[in-house]
């Protein structure tokens, strides 16, 4: 990837709605050069899709965090479509190392958010976990 696909993808991430003229300006590049870069981020698939987000899902989850979870044998994909039936679990993400899994939860209160972990824990096949709660958001770039 090209430094000026790198600093136009570390702008949008910041603010996805920026006009051409400004990303051109902060850029230093030109509008149609912007418009072409950008296109053909989308068509390489290296920018997927723009999203938005809304006062009203921080307000919906003031509680949320990270769970990492090690799971026993070959239970890993039961356990995830337990844990995707949860209507508090905003991601599951499988990795490697230590953690099999990684999940985003989201809740109104605490005690909410520690019944998850407590449920969780209880999923048969579970034999350890960590969890991280985010305390606050920072835009990226």
């Amino acid at each position: 990837m090209y430094e000026i696909d790198s600093k136009l993808i570390g702008i949008l991430r910041h603010d996805a709605r920026a006009p051409l003229s400004e990303l051109a300006s902060r850029l230093g590049v030109s509008r149609a050069t912007v418009r072409s870069r950008l296109a053909r981020l989308q068509s390489d698939g290296e920018v997927l899709r723009f999203s938005v987000v809304l006062r009203s899902d921080q307000i919906r989850d003031p509680v949320r965090g990270l769970m990492m979870i090690a799971i026993e044998g070959r239970g890993t994909e039961r356990i995830i479509r337990q844990l995707r039936a949860l209507p508090e679990i905003r991601h599951v993400w499988s990795t490697n190392g230590r953690w099999d899994v990684i999940v985003e939860i989201g809740t109104a209160t605490l005690e909410a958010f520690d019944q998850q972990l407590t449920r969780i824990r209880q999923f048969d096949g579970v034999t350890a976990s960590e969890t991280s709660l985010l305390l606050s958001t920072r835009k990226a770039g």
